[in-house]
């Protein structure tokens, strides 16, 4: 599908951006040592597992330029590289920028990579629910930051990624989606509490095989 039918739900492309996983989550060095970029990657290919398998996504792009990382192709995403090369939110207007070219009928995200407990229905809820604004997102579970920035066809694709990235979305016109039964969509890992929170929640395989030899 690449547009809206009479009566079918909005479907989405969503960018998922990857960092380099040598630099990837340092807030997490002191729980995983070496294998912090094993986690990271793994946490992104169980972020891209689940929201490809959320019925109203129609496509995953990733964007990173780490090689290993471009192992979620085999998991069905788009992987491309970060262009141009300037930081978080300029990748995902590369990505976005991709999508509209490509699939102009479909709502275009920008889904943080580190949701290893992401549930399928929960962003199906979350999109179901952005589909009806121009602009939207999710605040991650402690209200400051974005775990999801949702735009409908044809809108500008303007993400604020980074420090208050809540607060800025919210400031630029962003309707903040805060329904309940969003958890495992508002769970990002930044910190090694918040990785015990998202094991609390169930985390997918490839985070939970990286966790088990943490100890």
């Amino acid at each position: 599908m690449t547009s809206q039918r009479a009566g079918s739900p909005l479907t989405w492309s969503l960018v998922v951006p990857v960092k380099v996983l040598a630099r990837a989550k340092s807030r997490l060095a002191i729980l995983a040592g070496p294998h912090r970029p094993a986690l990271a990657l793994a946490m992104a290919a169980d972020t891209v597992a689940a929201a490809l398998a959320c019925p109203v996504v129609d496509r995953v792009i990733a964007v990173t330029d780490d090689a290993e990382a471009r192992v979620l192709a085999g998991l069905g995403a788009l992987v491309t590289g970060d262009e141009p090369g300037r930081g978080l939110n300029p990748a995902l207007r590369h990505g976005a920028a991709l999508a509209a070219a490509r699939w102009p009928g479909s709502g275009i995200g920008a889904l943080a990579a580190d949701l290893p407990a992401l549930r399928p229905a929960e962003l199906d809820l979350g999109l179901r629910e952005a589909a009806h604004w121009e602009h939207s997102f999710v605040p991650d579970a402690s209200g400051t930051g974005t775990t999801l920035y949702a735009v409908r066809p044809g809108a500008r694709f303007r993400p604020r990624f980074g420090p208050r990235s809540a607060e800025q979305h919210r400031a630029a016109g962003a309707v903040e989606l805060s329904l309940p039964g969003l958890a495992s969509l508002r769970r990002d890992v930044d910190q090694p509490r918040d990785l015990t929170a998202a094991s609390d929640l169930g985390v997918g395989p490839h985070t939970a095989a990286v966790a088990a030899r943490l100890g």
